[in-house]
């Protein structure tokens, strides 16, 4: 117990201190994205270990003890979203699977492809509901900013949940998540979480440009690969 709290509690001595737990945290996630782009399956485990990482740094005031992040706001919000993200992570990880083992795109989990009309219709009633049901809910706990918190965990699931059907609109989602989290993130003191935004935020747009690509060639007929140098060009 002793290893694990002073691993906890390990952090950089640079203004009110940052935990190496949020930095790696936010690393796995970076690494998901990329694995995401190639559209690999280890995208989703990879990324599981990231969530739960960062869910200990956004509710650490509520949960105590090592996970105390003293002069931070806590991020309900932030913290749902992880939760969240390792379910739809498992259904993504499971659909990707399937697809590979069928075999799909040359060892890919998935064929970029747009939503359609009933997939933004989703998307879009999802958006409504979710943001509305957590707004109330992440006021009732006292969450930072709620609306922006409530914004946030909303399209992260829309987004995850596009990412795991292959919509090419997931990166465009991601987007908007990150217009918002990098000033909320900022004002909030979590300043490793926020740079990271902003390095996802140019990263979805070269993965977008990239699926695009794809989705365009597999409407064409030509041939798409987990390596396909579309993607090497793009990442």
């Amino acid at each position: 117990m002793d290893l694990l709290n002073r691993l906890l509690e390990a952090k950089l001595d640079w203004g009110p201190g940052v935990y190496w737990r949020e930095i790696v945290g936010n690393v796995f996630g970076l690494a998901s994205a990329l694995l995401g782009m190639r559209r690999r399956v280890s995208a989703w485990p990879v990324g599981i270990v990231g969530n739960v990482l960062l869910f200990t740094v956004f509710v650490g005031g509520a949960l105590g003890g090592p996970f105390d992040e003293a002069g931070k706001s806590d991020l309900w919000g932030q913290a749902g979203r992880q939760v969240f993200f390792v379910v739809v992570s498992v259904y993504g990880w499971v659909r990707w699977s399937q697809f590979r083992r069928q075999g799909g795109s040359g060892g890919a989990g998935v064929t970029p492809r747009w939503a359609g009309m009933r997939g933004r219709l989703q998307l879009l009633v999802g958006a409504v509901v979710l943001w509305v049901a957590f707004y109330f809910i992440l006021g009732a706990l006292h969450s930072y900013n709620a609306p922006a918190d409530a914004w946030i965990l909303t399209g992260s699931i829309l987004a995850t949940y596009g990412m795991a059907r292959g919509w090419v609109e997931f990166w465009l989602v991601w987007v908007a998540v990150d217009v918002v989290g990098v000033p909320l993130l900022l004002v909030a003191g979590y300043y490793p979480s926020a740079i990271m935004y902003i390095v996802y935020g140019a990263f979805c747009v070269f993965g977008f440009v990239s699926w695009l690509r794809l989705e365009r060639a597999g409407r064409q007929g030509e041939p798409i690969a987990a390596a396909d140098p579309v993607i090497e060009t793009v990442g």
